[in-house]
């Protein structure tokens, strides 16, 4: 076989590796709240074929989900920025992540954190990476994101105890309701 073809079905392999996480991209940007996930993760896929040399061997997955989530931070500002320029129209709030699957008290939970502490526990909970992977689709060194997501464990756990504490304790019933 030629050294060209040889090569070209080398490349073809390995974005076949990559292209094995599809499905993920789709699912981080629709958790993300994308308007559209599938278009995000098809252009993640565009951009690492493009640039397949820089996707790491090892574990491609936090590139991915930098480059994704790096997409869908862009299509919130462009929609932003669309919908400033109509006269009239303040632009929304961007989404939230979508927790649909989520017992509605953590979802409760979840949505009162900042979105610093959402993306840290959602990268490793949803995503299931490791702190040193989620640190690197971050652009963050692994200790800060250790600090990162210890905080928003302690301020999610937190947020459940109390609204525990507060459905435990209703003024509103008193035992003579019996």
């Amino acid at each position: 076989m030629p050294p060209e073809i040889q090569h070209r079905s080398a490349v073809e392999a390995r974005f076949a590796e990559v292209f094995a996480h599809l499905g993920l991209l789709s699912a981080y940007a629709r958790r993300r709240g994308a308007r559209d996930p599938d278009a995000i993760a098809a252009e993640a896929m565009a951009i690492a074929w493009r640039r397949l040399a820089d996707v790491p061997r090892d574990d491609p997955r936090p590139w991915l989900i930098a480059t994704a989530r790096n997409l869908v931070l862009a299509d919130r500002r462009r929609h932003a920025a669309a919908l400033q320029d109509l006269k009239g129209v303040e632009p929304a709030a961007p989404p939230q992540a979508a927790v649909l699957e989520l017992d509605h008290e953590l979802e409760v939970a979840l949505a009162t954190l900042s979105d610093t502490d959402r993306e840290a526990l959602l990268l490793v909970a949803w995503e299931d990476l490791t702190p040193s992977a989620a640190a690197a689709s971050l652009g963050i060194s692994p200790a800060a994101f250790r600090v990162r997501l210890h905080r928003a464990r302690r301020r999610l756990l937190y947020e459940l105890e109390a609204r525990r504490a507060h459905t435990q304790f209703n003024p509103a019933w008193s035992g003579n309701d019996l």
